[in-house]
């Protein structure tokens, strides 16, 4: 027992000393330092006007907390850049009467991310939704910031496994 955490405690900083893999998932090469995130532009039809902001900074503190990369404003190692393109609104569930049960809430994303260190790991236009379901008797309104915290939740997974994670 005591020779197992004796070896477990002389290879965990080998391990995470090599910097190409950390236990967050991320395999970011060592040389790799910065990264820039743009605001993510908001093209879709219907507005939602803190969507932009809240999908922007989502993604700035996912890499904050889960990277050891230096934010900068321009010219970063590597570089996220990102759109809202679908903010949509569906029925999913009808009932008997053709009346819907369940309303669909669906957010889509257009990421472009490029790595100047390591071209090959760039990419271009790349489509990423979410939605989040809700019972048709709640007007949209009233449960739409709730919707869009867990839809931003999944679409910030999404773009940190794209990106670092490369899953």
């Amino acid at each position: 027992m005591k020779l197992r955490l004796i070896l477990l405690l002389l290879v965990l900083p080998l391990v995470s000393a090599c910097g190409i893999y950390s236990f967050t998932g991320t395999s970011i090469q060592p040389d790799v330092q910065t990264i820039t995130i743009n605001y993510f532009e908001y093209k879709a039809l219907k507005v939602n006007p803190s969507l932009s902001n809240d999908l922007t900074e989502a993604v700035k503190d996912q890499f904050r907390k889960l990277t050891r990369l230096s934010q900068v404003d321009m010219d970063g190692d590597l570089e996220i850049t990102g759109e809202i393109t679908g903010y949509d609104v569906r029925a999913t569930a009808v009932t008997a009467n053709e009346v819907a049960a369940q309303n669909r809430l669906t957010v889509t994303i257009k990421i472009s991310f490029e790595n100047k260190k390591y071209p090959e790991d760039s990419f271009e236009n790349k489509s990423f939704s979410a939605y989040e379901d809700y019972d048709s008797m709640q007007d949209l309104g009233s449960v739409e910031a709730q919707l869009c915290e867990e839809i931003v939740k999944k679409l910030v997974d999404e773009i940190f496994n794209a990106t670092v994670a490369q899953w």
